[in-house]
């Protein structure tokens, strides 16, 4: 039954390919590049039956430890790339030898590239700037399940100069013989992905504008790949450089994030551009590293405010510290001194009442025996207030992640390197998190996103 559900699940998918190219190709000879402001985006959950990564024999306690290893990894490279010395070009950062953790967003976004469009799926990525997918020739390309792009075949594909102001090159090593402007991005797990720097039409399939596109975006044409296990194409980077989609868009993207335990969930989306969803009081955004820096003034556990100094959460210069808010880790980190006093609030509440798992088999967290929907039904918010009086509260389902059967444990984790605080999908889901980037300025606003559709 396993196998037909898998098998199902993967031609639901080719399907969904097949449809969406069907759709670009009639529709790009008579839709002309709109000019839009705004592009809607379906997202894909990792775990979700609408993913090709979805494995229908998978229990809760695989999704949970691959959730936080993967986890664990993108910290580091958060870490690491918060403290790089010298520092780094933001504008260009993926020149600069930083080593991003390999198994890319955690929500994936649908797209196409070319003329005519050639169907892709891309890592969504708040912590970098480049769009790359990668292309034919190759000279080493892992699986993906969409089509290559395969450059030679569009009409409106362009390679960028060594001579272009967008290659920003010194060394004459990152030219080719034809002058054009290579890149090259390293992974923490020795994987990379290299090629050329490009521009190309861009189209969405969208759910309010039928089909826009977006001609001349920046991206990086990957030749040689070997970054990800399969099936994703790439990354859809929405970092603030200004080479970035983002940036092209009018500096402005919002996505809202379903529940991550509902695999059926298909609200999920992505808004670049001008009719991104950006409403309600707004906190402060500080760009550093191109990663997005929030002001957390203090963590509260239903009306009780915890004893964290706010200078734990401070962002200093070349320090790996601050507070990073980030699509692509599933969990939450916290410094150890706000993490146990987040935890010992916890066990206050629930020692008595609930069992806890004293060697829990996932490191360094708190565990119970029980379940989310039965055992935690009255269990206060945690809420993080950020400057501006803006605050995102964490229920039940966001504080806690199933793991196993009949057990359960805090979805946030003791920050591996202390200093860094990182707001993860974990405690965005139930939230459209809208960024004005040219204005520095986070919006968080709490709805289902089946409410945000139209």
């Amino acid at each position: 039954m396993a196998a037909v559900q898998a098998s199902a699940v993967k031609l639901c998918f080719l399907s969904f390919f097949l449809t969406t190219l069907v759709l670009l190709s009639s529709a790009a000879a008579a839709v002309a590049a709109t000019g839009s402001r705004k592009i809607v985006a379906k997202l894909i959950h990792r775990d979700s039956v609408f993913s090709p990564h979805y494995n229908p024999k998978a229990n809760k306690t695989d999704i949970a430890r691959r959730a936080i290893e993967s986890s664990i990894a993108r910290y580091h490279y958060l870490s690491a790339k918060a403290s790089s010395s010298p520092p780094v070009d933001t504008t260009n950062d993926y020149c600069g030898g930083i080593t991003p953790e390999s198994s890319g967003g955690q929500f994936m976004v649908n797209f196409s590239i070319g003329s005519p469009p050639v169907p892709q799926l891309a890592g969504m990525d708040t912590g970098s700037s480049l769009l790359w997918v990668q292309c034919l020739p190759c000279v080493h390309c892992f699986e993906q399940y969409s089509p290559i792009f395969d450059p030679s075949k569009s009409s409106t594909y362009q390679p960028v100069s060594c001579n272009d102001p967008l290659c920003r090159v010194t060394n004459p090593d990152r030219c080719d013989p034809d002058n054009n402007c290579k890149y090259s991005v390293g992974y923490l797990d020795t994987s990379n992905t290299k090629g050329i720097f490009s521009t190309e039409t861009l189209s969405f399939v969208t759910s309010d504008e039928g089909v826009s596109t977006v001609p001349g975006a920046f991206f990086g044409c990957g030749h040689d790949n070997d970054a990800f296990n399969g099936d994703a194409s790439g990354i859809l980077g929405l970092g603030p450089a200004s080479t970035s989609l983002v940036a092209k868009m009018g500096s402005k993207f919002s996505y809202c994030l379903g529940n991550l335990e509902d695999g059926s969930y298909p609200y999920s989306h992505l808004i670049l551009g001008d009719g991104a969803q950006i409403e309600g009081t707004s906190t402060p955004v500080e760009v550093f590293k191109d990663l997005y820096y929030l002001t957390l003034e203090g963590i509260s556990v239903g009306e009780k405010m915890l004893n964290i100094s706010p200078q734990v959460f401070v962002k200093h210069p070349s320090a790996n510290d601050g507070v990073v808010i980030d699509s692509g880790t599933t969990l939450n980190f916290l410094p150890e001194i706000a993490h146990e006093a987040l935890m010992d609030e916890i066990k206050i509440l629930l020692d008595g009442k609930l069992v806890r798992v004293e060697e829990p088999s996932t490191p360094t967290n708190l565990c119970y025996k029980g379940t989310i929907a039965a055992d935690l039904g009255g269990f206060p918010f945690v809420s993080y207030h950020f400057a501006g009086g803006v605050n995102l509260e964490l229920d039940p389902p966001s504080m806690f992640q199933p793991y196993g059967e009949g057990e359960f444990c805090s979805s946030v984790h003791q920050s591996p390197f202390d200093g860094l605080t990182v707001i993860g999908a974990f405690a965005q889901q139930g939230y459209n998190i809208g960024f004005d980037v040219a204005a520095l300025q986070a919006y968080f606003q709490r709805i289902d996103c089946q409410h945000l559709e139209n």
